[in-house]
């Protein structure tokens, strides 16, 4: 039999081996761009990129994990092309940090991660995005980013897609374009 304090040290001392585990682990998170860092100009009437919205969602988010941000570019998905995949690749391959995160548009996210899947074996890396925009009201962004930032320390070395509190491998999935989810391929 234990008594409350002695559960309460216990449970303290688990706790702080665990945030020491975690702040000598960094995790390097890239943006691409993406629904995830668009917001709404008044002016044209459309949705633009001015900035990553990652370092302030890790601030309000209170993430305690060390994050290293780099925003590598600020386009559509929609846009992106083989040379930009590479480019994200390049990246991946050349950072010391093995745990990356992606933040990217959806529609061509399965694209970007095929890429990576052929070109790193060696670090675990997991793209995610949203639907809608962290500037908005009632964002998944918070979400898909906090999730993301969970798995990448727990999953084995591979690349993952994580949205609205799934992961999938890579090329286990597919957004279906009518309900806006990724699904599971069968």
């Amino acid at each position: 039999m234990f008594s409350a304090r002695g559960f309460f040290n216990v449970s303290s001392s688990v706790y702080i081996v665990r945030l020491t585990y975690f702040y000598l682990m960094v995790i390097r998170i890239f943006t691409t761009g993406g629904t995830f860092d668009k917001e709404y100009d008044p002016i044209s009437q459309t949705l633009v990129f001015t900035e990553t919205r990652v370092p302030k969602i890790l601030d309000r988010s209170r993430c305690a994990v060390q994050c290293v941000v780099t925003n590598l570019m600020s386009i559509d998905s929609l846009q992106m092309k083989d040379e930009h995949r590479k480019a994200i690749a390049e990246k991946c391959k050349n950072v010391a940090e093995d745990k990356i995160i992606i933040t990217h548009g959806t529609d061509t996210v399965v694209k970007t991660a095929e890429v990576l899947a052929r070109e790193i074996t060696n670090k675990t890396i997991i793209l995610t995005g949203a639907l809608i925009p962290y500037a908005f009201r009632n964002s998944d962004s918070l979400f898909n980013l906090g999730a993301a930032i969970a798995l990448v320390q727990t999953m084995p070395n591979g690349v993952y897609i994580a949205m609205n509190g799934k992961v999938f491998p890579w090329n286990k999935t597919q957004k279906n374009t009518k309900t806006g989810m990724f699904e599971e391929l069968k």
